[in-house]
């Protein structure tokens, strides 16, 4: 427990990070930016978000649980992703760009799609890394730079664009360094991808591929419902309805930091865990911590929705409180698949989570095609909320047959949910003590 804490407290100082630099991003671009420039920005990273899911190819996942069972040795796992890197980033820039020239419309300058899709390569990177440090539970390695993309991304923010009225160029060019500074700190650290045998690693990728193109296929299912009405906002309504829509939704998303302060862990955990279903019950003990905590925030910013909106964003986004409201119970429920789909993920089991998102995505391209030309930005919460509630339902479900937990024990709080939160403040009191 007492190791098990010390991850929970490196992980909970790594997220407050990325939520708080997250957040400054999002509020200097809305006060430097217009809602219309927000709303291209939006359009511009969208695909190359999912296409760093997609180009992923689920390697992350699968190099956790390789390098977790130790079914090969590091070097190898090492060698086959970096040539599953190399491949993949090529093949996803190129894509990408097409995917911008026939589906996007308001793009005013393709300089700005070379940057966005440039961003793909140096992601993908990050991303097969860290699936080796959750493999080997280096979650305090992991954890000491993860952040690091939120804080270069609101520093050139703010300069590129204050300074040099770089506007949306300079938006984009934050993101691109964001991602480039974890990059050049990994290779700095000299835990970077790199090729120690030219010789291809045919039985490793197959295999990794084999449960990683499934990881992958579930990851794009899951994020297509995320980022869909994104897609469908630029298609069906206007950049302005899209920028006043992207900042509801930024806020309420960081709800899903606070469950993601235990999934580093829970994945890592139980990739290496012997017991399956005891892992399993103490998952749905954090799921039932994580609902209060996401509740409680949830239900504080319902209430203050309108002066916060005004606040961090100004009055030129005053229509995203709207959205923002609509938005939040969704998220709410979405919280139970944060938490207990990186329990199945992290025993190879993806296809629970594809199972589960398959019919709400479809409902949520259905319903954004009848809401957004009618309702806009508040369209496209009506179709989140409605889509990330159906898929909670089925996924706890699927997880409860899975797992063997009836669905009552896994609500089922006791006096002894609460006694961790006890230790965790305990201990970071001592901490501030000495």
């Amino acid at each position: 427990m007492a190791t098990f804490l010390s991850d929970l407290v490196r992980v909970g100082f790594s997220k407050l990070n990325i939520i708080i630099f997250g957040v400054g991003t999002s509020i200097a671009t809305a006060r430097l930016l217009t809602p219309e420039q927000n709303g291209i920005i939006a359009t511009l990273l969208v695909y190359p978000s999912l296409f760093m899911v997609l180009g992923s190819m689920g390697i992350r996942q699968s190099t956790t649980y390789f390098v977790g069972k130790e079914i090969y040795s590091l070097d190898r796992i090492k060698n086959a992703v970096t040539q599953i890197w190399l491949i993949t980033s090529l093949v996803s820039m190129v894509i990408c760009y097409f995917l911008f020239v026939f589906l996007s419309k308001n793009i005013p300058d393709y300089t700005l799609v070379f940057v966005s899709i440039s961003c793909i390569p140096f992601s993908l990177h990050n991303t097969y890394c860290s699936g080796i440090f959750l493999g080997k539970n280096e979650i305090k390695e992991f954890n000491k730079i993860n952040w690091i993309p939120n804080l270069i991304t609101f520093i050139t923010t703010i300069s590129l664009i204050y300074f040099l009225d770089l506007e949306i160029l300079g938006a984009m060019l934050a993101y691109l360094f964001g991602h480039l500074a974890i990059f050049i700190a990994l290779i700095v650290k000299k835990d970077n991808l790199h090729l120690k045998s030219f010789s291809f690693e045919t039985e490793v990728i197959k295999k990794m591929l084999s449960l990683g193109l499934v990881y992958a296929f579930a990851l794009l299912i899951i994020n297509l419902n995320y980022k869909i009405d994104v897609v469908l906002l630029e298609n069906l309504s206007t950049s302005y309805e899209l920028g006043i829509y992207s900042k509801g939704a930024s806020i309420v998303q960081y709800l899903w930091q606070i469950p993601l302060i235990f999934s580093s862990i829970v994945f890592a955990r139980s990739a290496i865990s012997k017991d399956g279903n005891a892992f399993s019950v103490k998952v749905a003990h954090l799921l039932r911590l994580s609902l209060i905590a996401v509740g409680l925030i949830a239900l504080f910013l319902m209430i203050l929705s309108k002066p916060i909106i005004l606040l961090l964003y100004g009055n030129q986004f005053l229509e995203s409180v709207s959205a923002m409201q609509i938005l939040l119970p969704g998220v709410v429920l979405l919280t139970v698949f944060k938490v207990m789909n990186m329990d199945l993920a992290g025993k190879g089991k993806p296809f629970i989570a594809m199972k589960a998102m398959i019919v709400p995505l479809v409902f949520n391209i259905g319903l954004n095609f009848y809401f957004i030309p009618r309702y806009g930005s508040d369209g496209a919460a009506i179709s989140s909320t409605i889509s990330y509630s159906l898929a909670s339902l089925f996924f706890l479900h699927f997880y409860s047959k899975e797992t063997g937990i009836p669905i009552k024990a896994i609500f089922n709080y006791k006096k002894a949910d609460f006694e961790p939160v006890i230790q965790i403040v305990n201990k970071i009191t001592s901490k501030i003590k000495k």
